[in-house]
Formats: structure tokens, sequence, C-alpha cells
């Protein structure tokens, strides 16, 4: 998780040097930026079921093998169109891998910590979006862009000793596959205390029977009574990304634009970050210890009060005013991304992790490629920043509204 948003990151300090060397002007950015985030939506939505025929262990070593390979030839592209497609290449690797993740945390986790340990490995993307700022820094004016691809393809590289000899499998994926010796030795490491002679079961639904292909397994996300629920699922993750992504990319715009300073403009965008990750503290135990559903519901709702009085601020307001609502922006629109991942492995049961997260993820990330886009398209229209924000406010009552109606449903 912290390599995905060192790597998404990385390529905002990148790109302009890039275009320095190659001398492409600043308009030909666009598909170096979004090449790795159409490669993520491919890997959610394409090969994260994959996991159900392999195993999450395999895929995840995979993944994390092609991604550190793929992002050292990057520090060796000579053109735009070897590294767009190279980054294309990244992201889907990733995009594979991260479902896995979520699902074997969502396995290994007490049921009830559940969500707090799904948000809790999110925060590591938080992090990562952080350290490429601090690295990018330090690395690209000393020994160039090139350096940041050999630092981002050697660190995953590295990481693959330790997965080898450390990473366990999925004990459910094990004992739907007959390797019950293999699943007991992994759960053997979790409580040293298991008996040697224990017999272990696993339930599993029609939906995780061993063997079912990757095309029925995405069929399973949108069929009978699963229908309504993914669909308010996948609308609660487009909006809560829609917002995320347009805030994310043209808050930093905006506020310079109004003629503040660089040192606030930073700080303004970082501080959505962090508030996002200290929210995590909270948010998650509190979904573990009431409805998931309702906690959620209520961030969002405080995410579109915020987001409304964000655009208020930005409007002429003081800069801690701008700061501070920034913060608090940050604690639901970035906490609540971290948080509807974790409701996703509450909504679907354990067979359908991986590929219900994926696709969640993926369809996700048409809202996160539309929401700057629509607010580019508005502020070229003449709209002032102030609706802009306030719009934004209602895509987050959206959110809120589609999962309050999945509490709902999880009570019929």
């Amino acid at each position: 998780m912290f390599l995905d948003g060192f790597d998404t990151q990385a390529i905002s300090f990148v790109a302009p040097a890039i275009a320095r060397e190659w001398e492409l002007p600043v308009s030909s950015l666009g598909p170096i930026f979004s090449a790795a985030i159409v490669g993520l939506m491919v890997g959610y939505l394409v090969l994260s079921p994959v996991a159900n025929r392999y195993g999450h262990r395999r895929t995840v070593i995979a993944c994390t093998a092609l991604f550190g390979i793929l992002t050292l030839l990057c520090a060796l592209t000579t053109g735009p169109i070897q590294l767009i497609t190279l980054r294309f290449l990244t992201g889907a690797g990733l995009g594979a891998a991260i479902p896995s993740l979520v699902a074997l945390t969502s396995e290994f986790a007490p049921a009830r910590r559940r969500s707090s340990f799904v948000m809790f490995i999110y925060c590591w993307f938080a992090l990562g979006f952080v350290a490429a700022g601090i690295v990018s820094g330090v690395v690209i004016p000393h020994w160039g862009w090139r350096a940041m691809f050999v630092i981002g393809g050697i660190v995953p590289l590295a990481l693959l000793i330790p997965l080898l000899r450390y990473f366990p499998d999925s004990p459910r994926y094990l004992l739907m596959r007959g390797a019950s010796t293999r699943a007991h030795a992994t759960l053997r490491r979790i409580d040293p205390g298991l008996p040697a002679d224990a017999v272990i079961r696993t339930d599993y639904s029609s939906a995780e029977e061993p063997g079912r292909g990757k095309v029925l397994m995405v069929v399973d996300l949108v069929r009978g009574r699963w229908f309504l629920s993914t669909l308010l699922l996948w609308t609660a993750f487009a909006a809560n990304l829609a917002a995320f992504y347009a805030i994310q990319s043209w808050l930093p715009t905006i506020v310079g634009s109004l003629g503040a300073p660089s040192r606030v403009v930073i700080a303004s965008t970082v501080l959505t970050t962090i508030g996002g990750i200290l929210a995590a503290i909270i948010i998650g135990p509190a979904m573990d210890k009431t409805n998931p559903f309702r906690t959620l519901g209520i961030v969002y709702l405080g995410g579109a009060a915020f987001v409304a009085a964000l655009g208020w601020v930005i409007g002429g307001g003081s800069t801690w005013a701008l700061l501070g609502t920034a913060f608090l922006t940050g604690t639901c629109v970035t906490g609540g991304q971290m948080s509807v991942i974790a409701l996703a492995t509450v909504l679907y049961p354990p067979g359908m992790w991986s590929t219900g997260v994926g696709w969640a993820l993926g369809i996700g990330r048409l809202g996160g490629i539309a929401g700057p886009l629509i607010v580019g398209s508005a502020l070229g229209a003449g709209f002032l920043p102030r609706d802009v924000f306030f719009a934004l406010a209602v895509v987050l009552v959206v959110a809120s509204i589609s999962v309050l109606m999945l509490e709902r449903r999880s009570r019929a």
C-alpha cells in the first residue's frame, strides 16, 4: 500500500522534470499522469479476480515483482510513448495486488476489528503520498528524475525476499483447494497453541465454490440479491473518489490562483491527507463497535458540510480558517475513502472480497477520473470555486445516501 501511494504521487513530481528534459509541452503530461490510473482500473476490474483461482499469496508476490521490474524500466525510457506504456502496465500490476492485500487483511483480522485493520493498511497509502514528496525533494535536484524510478523499482524487488519467506496465503483458499496441512501451518503461525491434530473447517457459499471461473465470480457481484447492494456500493465509491481526486487535483491550483503563498498552497493540500490518516484512528474503531454503514454515512454528511465550508472560506476567509477547514475536509473525504474500502469487506462474504473490492475500486476510479475533469470544465466555463465546492458537497451527500440505503438492505 505504501508503494502504491508513493508511485501515485511521485509521478506528479517527476513529470515536470521529464517535460524539461524531453522538451515536452505541459499539455502533453496528461497521458503520463493518467496512464497508471487507467492501468490501476484495468488491474482492479480484470486482473484482481485472478486471485480467486491462483491464491492471494501468488498474486501479491507476482505483482510486486512485476511492479518493481516495470518501474526500473521506466528509468530507461527515452520517449513519452515508452513511459506511458510502462506506467500503464505498472498500474495494472498494482491494481491486481491491492484487492488481495485487502482480502487477506480482512481474513486474518479479528471480525470485531476488521474495519480498523483495513483502514490501518490504507493509511500506508497516504503515508506513501507524503514520502514521495519528501524523497523527490531530495533525489530529483541531485540525481534527476530517473533516480526516482530506480528507488521505486528497487524497493519492491527487495521486498520480495521477506514476502517469499513470510507472506502467508489465505487459509480459506488453501482449505478450499484441499491443502489442509498448509492451512494448519499458516494458522499455527498466528496461534502457536493450536493443537497439531486440530480439525480446521471453513464455510463457503455457492459463490465461493472451488474452481469457479473469473467471469462467474464477477457476475456474482451483480446477480440476484447482490445487484442493488453492489450498485449502491459502487455509487458510494465513485462519488467519494470523484470528490477526493477533484480536491487533491484542484485545491493547490485554486488556492494559488487566489494569491496565496506557496507554503499555504502546500500546507492546505498536505493537511487533507494528514486529516484522513488521523481520522482513520477514530472511524475504524467506530465502524467496528457500532453500525459501519451508519458511521460512514455520517462521515460523508460531515464531509459535505466541510467541503461546502472550504468553498466558502476559499472565497474570502483567513489563512488559518483555510488550513483548518482543509484538515477537516480531509478527515471525512480522505478518511471516507479508506472507510468505504473497509465497508466492502463488511458487505461481501469472504469468497467475494477480492473481486468485490477490486471491482468497487475500479468503478470508483471512473469517478476519480471524471471528478477532476468536470471541475476543470466548470472552472473553465466561468463557475466560481465556491460553486464548484458546493457541487462537490452534493456529491458527498449522494455517497452518504447510498451507504445509508446499504444499511437498510443489510438489515433486510
